[in-house]
């Protein structure tokens, strides 16, 4: 099934307004209210209930000058197991000069024998700020699933005024081996990126190092303009906490209320 949204939204006053929008199933986008004082928030639904073998979505979205806007999914994502073809998913995120984008996700959950391969590619302009990231889930750790066999490849990039920046690429085929290797992932089921530009990195940098990551292995660093930072654990709870807590702190710090959504907190 190929599927897609196209959003861009433009700063109308004090406000952010849509101003152009395209969609085709299973995907598509809803813009609930939001209290005073918050960006505007699109939330993504993917309406066939999860991703199968063969699927291709792509995603973009184009925030103007001065414009704010927060970009997620309705709930966790599911990739079930494939017969062989890859579920593809591109994502294409231009913000412009002095706007502001937050990309925040749920776990993608990649059942066992799933073949998942997502491209994303963040634009950004001027003094344009981000703050986004992933997170991946090696099965169904409820039921006892882990993700042993199947493929997957999770890629981003940054560039800023034209420049790259940031380039990464998570590749496991099969992801047997990589999850418990010492050089791996050290037996970690769930691993979780955060990317941040703001006007201080050296600021954001210290504040996501000073935040609690109980059982996880987490790390930050600053490359250029922006910061990354990463958590790794044997289960998605605390993984998802600190992504979460780090999410909210750095919200705060760049003016915004410090709190998540309802369907995030859920």
């Amino acid at each position: 099934m190929r599927g897609g949204v196209e959003i861009a939204v433009a700063k109308r006053g004090s406000d952010t307004r849509l101003v152009d929008q395209w969609q085709r199933a299973p995907l598509r986008v809803l813009w609930p209210a939001v209290p005073a004082g918050e960006c505007a928030q699109a939330v993504l639904v993917t309406t066939s209930g999860g991703l199968v073998a063969g699927d291709h979505l792509t995603l973009t979205s184009r925030v103007a000058e001065g414009a704010a806007l927060r970009l997620g999914p309705q709930a966790a994502e599911k990739v079930y197991r494939s017969t062989g073809a890859t579920t593809l998913v591109t994502a294409e995120h231009h913000v412009a000069d002095g706007a502001w984008l937050e990309v925040l996700p749920l776990e993608t959950i990649l059942f066992d024998g799933a073949r998942f391969d997502r491209r994303t590619r963040f634009t950004l302009t001027g003094a344009a700020q981000l703050l986004a990231g992933e997170i991946l889930v090696f099965g169904r750790l409820a039921r006892g699933e882990t993700m042993r066999q199947g493929f997957v490849h999770d890629g981003m990039t940054v560039d800023v005024d034209g420049r790259l920046i940031w380039a990464d690429a998570f590749r496991a085929d099969p992801p047997d081996a990589l999850l418990d290797a010492p050089t791996g992932l050290r037996g970690g089921r769930a691993l979780a990126t955060l990317v941040h530009r703001a006007p201080d990195p050296d600021a954001a940098l210290s504040t996501l190092r000073a935040l609690p990551a109980p059982d996880t292995l987490f790390g930050a660093t600053k490359i250029g303009p922006l910061v990354i930072a990463r958590w790794l654990g044997g289960e998605a709870g605390p993984v998802r906490a600190g992504f979460g807590a780090a999410f909210c702190a750095l919200r705060a710090a760049a003016g915004w209320p410090d709190r998540l959504p309802v369907n995030w907190s859920a």
